[in-house]
């Protein structure tokens, strides 16, 4: 059984979406998926995020909140962390791990509870793969409604390796919503929502981003 299975809470299809609920065993796969670099890999993330003191920052699929905990010190003073998940478990695993400046409610990227214009910057990583297909559009439609004018955007996806043998690993191990093209699976959601798209390509640790701004 692939150890994604384990993860999560749904029969696993690219198209279906579902969450993460058990954030321990997360913790622990994600550990090893990164092979002792996910800080470095997350702190890259957070870095092309282009955090600036004093940003209100959104985390669209927050999980265990471990990009909101980087990104925590980099936007003070004044500056704020809000990590949205739909999973409880998460959401609570990142709660009790929470920096002063960082907080977590419980919600999906297609409903954000926010105003408009809320927030100067939204992240969201490893997250619109969980999303409903279907759900999608309406989710970047919601992260460009939550930013301001002049807000930045960044999305980032796991990239399968290109060697056969890193592939068929990633088979065994993964879920099959993690087996895409990260270009085939956000396609033109991001454009399509409203954004202008500033640059986009792979990270270490096989990530994808795409970093874009709300006009």
């Amino acid at each position: 059984m692939a150890l994604g299975r384990l993860l999560h809470n749904h029969e696993e299809h690219a198209e279906a979406g579902g969450t993460i609920d058990r954030p321990r065993a997360y913790e622990i796969f994600t550990s090893i998926g990164f092979i002792g670099g996910r800080r470095a890999a997350y702190t890259r993330l957070a870095t092309a995020a282009r955090p600036r003191a004093g940003d209100q920052v959104l985390d669209v699929g927050c999980g265990t909140g471990y990009l909101s905990r980087i990104m925590a010190p980099v936007i003070m003073p004044g500056g704020r962390v809000t990590g949205i998940d739909p999973s409880p478990a998460m959401v609570d695993h990142a709660t009790r791990r929470a920096p002063a400046n960082c907080s977590y409610i419980v919600g999906e990227g297609q409903g954000l509870p926010f105003p408009d214009g809320s927030f100067d910057l939204v992240v969201s990583s490893l997250a619109v793969h969980h999303m409903p297909v279907e759900a999608r559009p309406q989710a970047l439609r919601q992260m460009f409604r939550v930013l301001r004018p002049g807000g930045r955007l960044l999305i980032a996806e796991f990239r399968p390796p290109v060697n056969p043998l890193g592939r068929r690993i990633v088979r065994a191990l993964s879920a099959p919503a993690m087996r895409h093209s990260p270009q085939d699976l956000l396609g033109t959601l991001i454009p399509d929502a409203g954004f202008e798209v500033e640059s986009e390509g792979d990270l270490p640790y096989l990530l994808y981003y795409v970093r874009a701004t709300r006009p």
